[in-house]
């Protein structure tokens, strides 16, 4: 079902909710929608009350002024509030791990189990590699625009041959952003840092980190320690893990969410199948989001 509500700032925020159960919040990436959670949200309707709202600037809802970590997780908390749910999980991707962790943070007692998919706890630039992800689209949008940007966005996120369908998927959402929104909410990361309240986590978390992602592994095995949280490397994956490694990531977030064991560590693995990939999005709450509000 499709709603509609006003945020704390005043602003439309859209979202979607399926099934029932324990609730179960899941935040998108950057350049991204709640759509993109249609490959999770087929495998955890039946179990679990998904909510799942498109961030502020990002999919239909409205864009902020100026956007911050914090702002964003309040923005969420507001929604939760107005569905009248006190206890809830995370799971969280890229940018939106950051929100659900900030989340997190400011209501320790409030999130039961937290998963942070391709995350980090700090954005702030302390590796060439994080200057690189801030500063190149910061340059290349500009001068390009959102096209060439989505292009290369999905040319780095599905580089295989077998992964044609994903791409061409990726490309297309992406490039209906907003410069000044994936700007916006790009450089909202590099401003913000949860390490110095690691401590304050309340929350059973589980850390899906890909074996090729573009932030380094060491630092989310440092944070896995930190946070005292089991972590899963996908093998073979690379920052898309929710879309290339569908079935690693559903059967872990299923046992975060049942508090059962993690799948043996041979099923961490990227999929391969080109007709998987082909037909991952067909009759599923993507299509539902396209509809709109």
């Amino acid at each position: 079902m499709a709603n509609l509500k006003v945020s704390p700032n005043g602003n439309m925020l859209h979202y979607l909710t399926r099934g029932r159960g324990e609730a179960v919040m899941f935040i998108h990436g950057l350049g991204s929608s709640g759509a993109d959670w249609a490959l999770q949200a087929a495998a955890l309707e039946h179990r679990f009350r998904l909510i799942v709202p498109d961030l502020p600037g990002s999919g239909y809802s409205e864009p902020l002024e100026q956007y911050s970590i914090p702002e964003l997780a309040r923005t969420l908390w507001a929604l939760l509030d107005h569905l009248d749910i006190h206890r809830v999980n995370l799971i969280g991707f890229s940018l939106g791990g950051a929100v659900a962790l900030e989340m997190a943070l400011q209501r320790p007692g409030c999130v039961q189990r937290l998963g942070l998919i391709n995350s980090l706890a700090t954005y702030r630039i302390d590796h060439w590699r994080k200057w690189l992800e801030a500063w190149v689209p910061a340059i290349l949008i500009p001068l390009f625009g959102m096209r060439v940007n989505a292009w290369l966005v999905a040319a780095r996120l599905f580089p295989q041959p077998w992964q044609r369908a994903l791409r061409e998927r990726a490309a297309a959402v992406v490039r209906t952003v907003s410069a000044r929104e994936y700007l916006g909410l790009g450089m909202s990361l590099t401003r913000w840092s949860a390490l110095d309240r690691i401590g304050r986590l309340a929350a059973r978390t589980l850390i899906i980190a890909a074996e090729h992602d573009y932030t380094p592994l060491g630092e989310k095995l440092a944070m896995a320690a930190a946070m005292r949280a089991d972590i899963v490397v996908v093998r073979g994956s690379r920052h898309g893990t929710p879309f290339d490694s569908t079935a690693a990531v559903n059967a872990c977030l299923v046992s975060l969410l049942t508090d059962e064991p993690l799948p043996p560590a041979e099923q961490w693995t990227c999929d391969r199948s080109p007709v998987l990939h082909a037909r991952k999005f067909a009759g599923t709450i993507a299509e539902e989001h396209a509809l709109g509000p």
